[in-house]
């Protein structure tokens, strides 16, 4: 038997959750680095939107007390997903049931399977739909850096000046994620980065640019603090016209190269569809770790 502990506080869900979440950094940094950087967020007077639900999820065994699974729902974009990691199937579907009652239902379910699927599945059947994967995702961690050759140009952190490009990149790496792995755009989920959040992006030094060598900026990687030892890296985007010149690959692995210079392991997601990413990756010394989806809840046909 297990039990459900909602949290509201960033920081109290981690005192609770925190040495769980440390146990496989790797596996939950989704929520682990969203988690700390929310919590960062509020000691530094950053308003919490209120639009929106927002907690996190420890689930717990009944008897022993252990946190044994965690889960939460952040994301500011619609349809507002479920962010689920390893937990016993009678708590995924307790989880689906509790969201169901209190009239917080949604159509997205992401995460680590069988759990996201045993979620989705049980809040189908609550809502008279059906249960269907819209991405496949894999993740990945570096095990042995290998350098790519360096196109011309060199890569820096971003600046101020570059926060109204970021938010523009990184709402055309969504469209480029659905666009390369042959789906309608807009299928896999929507950017919701603002000016604000970008800006605060840079301020921490998570947002690197490539320069060419003529100084123009043609290229984006994004990466996150790291959280008990793992550092993500996301989003990499390149514009259409500048692909295949290598920027991509010469910019994740001086990130990569950052992330381990600091300390921290490094790890990223692909989307399973874009075999571009996926031989990029590989090629810099990442291998896979674990594979998730991303699943929607649909009307019944």
């Amino acid at each position: 038997m297990t039990a459900l502990e909602f949290f509201d506080d960033p920081g109290d869900f981690l005192e609770v959750a925190g040495a769980h979440l440390a146990q496989d950094p790797v596996l939950s940094t989704v929520v682990a680095t969203v988690t700390e950087r929310m919590r960062d967020d509020r000691a530094a007077g950053v308003p919490r939107d209120e639009s929106f639900p927002c907690w996190r999820l420890a689930v717990r065994d009944a008897t022993a007390g252990d946190v044994i699974g965690v889960a939460r729902r952040t994301a500011n974009f619609p349809p507002h997903p479920l962010f689920v990691l390893p937990m016993p199937d009678d708590a995924a579907r307790e989880l689906a049931r509790v969201l169901h009652a209190r009239g917080e239902g949604t159509t997205g379910i992401n995460g680590a399977l069988p759990a996201a699927q045993v979620c989705a599945a049980e809040l189908a059947r609550l809502t008279d739909g059906a249960a269907a994967v819209g991405v496949h995702t894999r993740l990945f961690e570096l095990v042995d850096l290998v350098s790519p050759p360096s196109p011309p140009g060199r890569l820096r952190l971003a600046t101020e000046d570059d926060a109204d490009l970021g938010v523009a990149w990184f709402h055309a790496f969504m469209l480029a994620a659905d666009e390369q792995a042959g789906r309608e755009p807009g299928s896999m989920h929507e950017s919701a980065e603002d000016l604000d959040t970008m800006r605060r992006r840079i301020t921490r030094g998570r947002i690197w640019i490539w320069e060419d060598e003529h100084g123009e900026r043609v290229h984006l990687t994004g990466a996150n603090a790291p959280a008990y030892g793992v550092a993500r890296i996301g989003p990499v985007y390149t514009p259409p016209e500048r692909r295949g010149r290598g920027f991509a690959s010469a910019a994740v692995a001086g990130v990569s190269q950052a992330i381990l210079d600091g300390g921290a392991r490094a790890c990223l997601f692909t989307d399973q569809a874009n075999p571009t990413s996926n031989k990029i990756y590989e090629a810099l010394g990442y291998r896979a770790v674990v594979d998730m989806a991303n699943l929607r809840v649909v009307p019944a046909t």
